[in-house]
């Protein structure tokens, strides 16, 4: 199936300086609100308590804050519904500080009279364990970047690993903004959310790669525009179809799946958005900026193979026992 004939060569690169100069406010965008409004960080990160309570009428949410408010055990507590007007969610700031207060016990007490309803979850995360969370977080997402530069530069060359980790950076920065600006709860669902932006983003990436490699060796052209825009054109119908498939399969979960699931939905909807976007318009532009040179790389690939038959000549000579 093809949504795009190959019957003519996109110009693509034609278009690359626009495009990269959209990327670069997107990606400038993102960090002053990351820096301006910062991330909501959830229960996971920032640590403390969670009490989902599901009414068998609508929560009479106003009556519920007047409950908590007699107890100085729920101050500064939030209450927000979720998914549904049956269903609220009680954050707390803190955590139980001793096992033998039971916070779903006391939470029922506290809201007796406020009608039928029964405690469906309590999620308790120490400020310190948040904080280790937070750092162990970020510090995979850093050893999944540094493995992808070391196996794309292994794979390809050094200026393709360059390439790809800029697209990956530009498409986590976006991701990551756009969490700060819906203030999207930052929790361990969103971490993996964020993972798997970069496994899908760098698998897009290492296709196109792959076609520009095999032009770079099959056609005759030393302009290497010419090799990317064919290259790219040539994987258009390959990433639009996974692209849509992906993005409609997310998006059902996004608006069918349920409060829980949302953000880790959302996150991933803006990730395949600008994951597809920047294998094409981020990482390929990026081989020209970094004065990639098809003719030097020509060289280096004949040497290789001229180094390989020599070995191999050796092998056989040294079989035969004639050295």
């Amino acid at each position: 199936m093809e949504f795009f004939k190959y019957t003519r060569t996109y110009d693509f690169m034609g278009q690359s300086k626009k495009m990269m100069i959209l990327s670069v406010v997107m990606v400038l965008t993102s960090y002053v609100l990351l820096f301006t409004k910062g991330l909501n960080f959830g229960v996971d990160f920032a640590g403390g308590t969670i009490v989902q309570v599901k009414y068998e009428k609508a929560a009479p949410i106003k009556l519920m804050r007047e409950k908590l408010a007699t107890n100085s055990a729920f101050k500064d507590a939030s209450i927000t519904e979720f998914g549904s007007p049956q269903e609220v969610i009680i954050r707390l700031s803190g955590s139980s500080k001793s096992v033998s207060n039971d916070v779903a016990d006391i939470t029922s007490k506290t809201l007796q009279g406020t009608g039928k309803f029964k405690i469906r979850r309590v999620d308790m995360v120490g400020p310190k364990v948040g904080n280790e969370l937070r750092e162990q977080g970020l510090m995979s997402l850093l050893l999944a970047t540094l493995g992808i530069l070391l196996y794309v530069a292994f794979r390809f060359e050094w200026r393709f690993a360059v390439a790809s980790i800029m697209a990956l950076v530009h498409d986590i920065s976006i991701a990551i903004g756009a969490l700060a600006l819906f203030q999207i709860p930052v929790n361990l669902d969103v971490l993996a959310a964020l993972l798997t932006i970069l496994g899908y983003s760098l698998n897009d990436t290492i296709i196109v790669f792959d076609r520009i490699r095999e032009g770079i060796t099959s056609m005759k052209t030393v302009v290497l525009e010419g090799v990317i825009d064919e290259s790219i054109t040539r994987t258009l119908s390959r990433t639009t179809l996974t692209s849509l498939t992906t993005f409609f399969v997310v998006l059902t979960l996004y608006l069918f799946g349920g409060e829980i699931i949302n953000a880790f939905a959302f996150t991933l909807l803006v990730g395949i958005v600008v994951g597809t976007y920047s294998s094409i318009f981020v990482a390929s532009p990026m081989l020209l900026l970094f004065g990639f040179d098809i003719k030097n790389y020509r060289a280096k690939l004949a040497e290789k193979a001229k180094r390989e038959a020599e070995k191999e000549k050796m092998r056989a000579q040294y079989e035969q026992g004639t050295i």
